[in-house]
């Protein structure tokens, strides 16, 4: 059973001896733990945008951390069925690399940072259930976003809860161009909802990060750019020349050397 089923097994990682016992194949983790839970990545285009969105801006913004969108996270060693599974994550110190899942124990710490995007089937479950789970692992800052309008009236599209003694605390965002933009201290970048995506930028330098989708129209723009100045430039050439050869046939007809 696992925590979809909402049974709150042990959250604190510890080595389950006779589990461990009972399946030699530990020892081989990426074998022993599975990589799916076999559920899809999201619900609705909704979700799944915001997710996918999220994990490549975050990727581009913070080149140092591991960033995974829906990987399962295994919380206790020896137990396959005490995990959960963010939409997004980042953590800060292990490395950059291809995971088949994030074992607790071998990375030797929770991720810094989760957000759940929610679904008419998850909200509820995101805003208590995991708050739970990510509470007692330790995550520092745990992020919901609702791209559907399915939180309760009032409730803001994006939240941040930071940890603080022993429990999440909202993060307080302040009133900016007509909308609410929140820090996050674990990534160092400024937040807010924009349309159904969530926007992203470094207060350092004040970038803010492009999606996906903007930075390919970008590149595609930058091309046409590029390939009207080289028609305009070419254009020009074959004009020069057509000048310069009526120039030397004038001469040629006048005698003029």
């Amino acid at each position: 059973m696992a925590w979809e089923d909402d049974v709150m097994p042990a959250l604190l990682p510890h080595a389950n001896v006779a589990a461990v016992a009972n399946h030699p194949s530990v020892l081989d983790e990426d074998d022993f733990y599975p990589c799916s839970d076999g559920r899809p990545m999201a619900d609705n285009t909704w979700q799944a945008e915001a997710i996918i969105a999220a994990a490549s801006d975050l990727a581009v913004a913070l080149p140092e951390p591991f960033v995974a969108a829906n990987i399962l996270v295994y919380l206790e060693q020896g137990n396959r069925d005490n995990r959960v599974a963010p939409d997004v994550l980042v953590a800060f110190g292990i490395g950059r690399r291809h995971r088949m899942s994030y074992l607790l124990w071998r990375e030797g710490k929770p991720p810094d940072w989760v957000l759940e995007v929610a679904s008419p089937r998850t909200e509820a479950r995101d805003r208590e259930h995991k708050r739970g789970v990510y509470r007692a692992i330790g995550v520092p800052e745990y992020w919901l976003f609702d791209p559907m309008g399915v939180f309760p009236p009032g409730t803001p599209r994006l939240q941040g809860l930071a940890l603080a003694a022993k429990d999440y605390r909202p993060i307080e965002g302040r009133a900016e161009g007509g909308r609410t933009t929140i820090h996050s201290e674990a990534l160092g970048l400024d937040l807010w909802a924009d349309g159904d995506l969530i926007r992203f930028r470094d207060p350092a330098s004040g970038r803010e990060i492009r999606h996906h989708a903007e930075s390919e129209a970008a590149v595609k723009q930058e091309a046409a750019r590029a390939d009207q100045a080289a028609a305009a430039q070419a254009e020009a050439e074959a004009r020069i020349a057509e000048l310069e050869a009526e120039l030397r046939r004038q001469r040629s007809g006048s005698g003029t050397p």
